[in-house]
Order: structure tokens, then sequence, then C-alpha cells
């Protein structure tokens, strides 16, 4: 009697502990208040937004240029240790892409990680950075992919095995990781540095390739900027903190013209990822490359 007692209370132990997982695991979306509370969008400002974002650069066919950067097909893969990623197509077509979402269903992919079937997506989105957005940059980036051209077709799925398939799982994933707090605190910075501070850290996911990560493939925030392995196949994404052996020694000014040329102080090119990074900052008006220059110069130096 007394073992059916103790099996009988380990069993509801395990039950327990099993629905309290289910329920941390559980999507958070945002506040439907904040929603409800976002201003009208506007998609002029929302392709700055766009640019400054990145969506092209997983999103578009890679290596095209022009108009057809807007045709947001996806089809991007990203081979990492976790598993193949692929960029879905995010243009408006509204059965092969997101035409169908509404403005509720973006600001939680953005900002949450949600999908509006409330799976969790996976964070070879940049969500993680996202989270740190406005909800008014979030709105008028909407109206902006709004006014792009549908594309039809689908993107392939993942190709993930167990246990990174267990999408649940993200949502532990989450509370580890997923904040809109600053990546760095700074004393007391000027209007500039604050700007390039959200432009990097937000817009920009500068972070997601710069920062190394753990083996949860959690960011490593003591050594933000610091330089990583690539995400994504061979080489290594290099430190841009005033430490770093390269980029630490470039001055606001090279910095900035890197961000619209591609050109390096020494006359080298941005070249593979970067070289996409460059064609969306080169949209960029020069004030916010020169915020962005900036920041760098005033985070806490890391060397490589």
């Amino acid at each position: 009697m007394r073992r059916r007692t103790i099996l009988a209370g380990v069993a509801a132990l395990a039950a327990a502990g099993a629905a309290a997982l289910w329920f941390a695991s559980a999507p958070d979306r945002l506040d439907p208040a904040v929603i409800a509370a976002a201003p009208a969008g506007d998609a002029t400002r929302g392709e700055h937004v766009f640019w400054a974002a990145g969506c092209a650069s997983c999103h578009a066919a890679p290596g095209v240029t022009g108009e057809a950067r807007l045709r947001l097909a996806g089809g991007v893969a990203l081979d990492t240790p976790f598993g193949r990623f692929v960029a879905p197509n995010v243009s408006p077509h509204p059965g092969d892409g997101i035409g169908g979402w509404s403005f509720g269903d973006f600001a939680n992919a953005l900002m949450r990680g949600v999908a509006p079937d409330g799976r969790h997506l996976y964070p070879a989105f940049p969500y993680t950075s996202y989270a740190r957005m406005t909800i008014a940059d979030v709105a008028d980036l909407y109206a902006f992919m709004r006014t792009l051209p549908p594309v039809e077709g689908r993107a392939a799925g993942h190709e993930i095995g167990f246990p990174y398939n267990v999408r649940r799982g993200l949502g532990l994933w989450k509370w580890l990781y997923l904040t809109p707090a600053p990546a760095v605190t700074l004393p007391e910075p000027s209007p500039e540095v604050a700007r390039g501070q959200y432009l990097v850290e937000a817009l920009g996911h500068c972070g997601e390739c710069h920062t190394p990560r753990n083996f949860l493939g959690g960011p490593d925030r003591t050594r933000w900027l610091a330089g990583a392995p690539a995400a994504a196949g061979p080489g290594r994404v290099p430190g841009i903190t005033p430490g770093a052996a390269q980029v630490g020694g470039w001055s606001e000014d090279e910095i900035a013209e890197y961000l619209s040329s591609g050109f390096t102080p020494d006359f080298d090119s941005a070249g593979g990822a970067m070289a996409e990074v460059v064609l969306n900052t080169a949209e960029l008006p020069d004030a916010d490359r020169n915020a962005i220059a900036a920041y760098l110069k005033a985070v806490p130096p890391v060397a490589d």
C-alpha cells in the first residue's frame, strides 16, 4: 500500500511538472492593448525601416539587385548546427506569403516570435532583436511591405532533427533569451549614440551574427559584438567593438563610409553576407550610418 502511495505521489508530481512546463512554454503574445494603440503605419517611413532591418537579405533571392530585392519570395537557406532553416515567402501574396496576416499577426511574429497559428518561430528569424523595436516602426514596416509585389510560390520547409523540431521547447528558450531590454547599458548616451543603439541592437540585428553563442544558441551578452563563428557555413564573423583587432581601429567616419560604399579604410571591400548588409545600409540616410558608427565606438571594448 505504501509503495502504491509513493508511486501515485511521484506520478502526480511528474504530471504537475509536465503541466508547469507546458504552461511555461506557451507562446507569449503582445498585449492586445499595445496592438490596438499602435499608430497608423506610414509606408514611406516603413521603407526606411525595411532597409534598416535587412529584410531583403534573407527573403529576396540571393545576388539580386535593384527592384528584384523587393520580391520577397524567400528560399535563402541557413545551414546551422541545429538544422537547415529556410527563409519563408513574406511577400503580400494572400496564400503563399503573408498577405492574409493582420497587423497583430505581423507584430507578434516580429516582436514575440509567434506565428499566426500559435506556433513558436525559430530564432533563425531574428525576433530576439526585433523584440526591441517600437510598435510605431512595426506599423510602418507593415504598411510598406503591403505595397510590395505579391510573389507566388512557397519556400521549402526547414530540415531540423530531434529535439530541435519540437517547437514547444522554444517557449522555454525564449524565457532565457527573448527580452526587449538593451543588450548593453550605456551611461548617458547622446541622442546620436542612442539612435545608433536602436539601429544596431533592434533593427539591424547586428548582434545576431557578431556576438558568440552558447550551446543552446543563446547570445553571450558578456561578449557583445566580440565576433563569432559564422552561424551558417565556415569562417568567422569579426568583432566590431573598439577592442576588435581590425574594426576597432577604424574611425567613426571610416565605419560610416564602409556602411555606405562597402570599402574598408584599406580599400578592401565587403564580401560574403556583409556585402548584403551593405546593400541595405547604403539605403539609409547619412545620419543613421553616422549613428551606427557612434554607437560602435561607444560600446564596451572586447577583444576578438
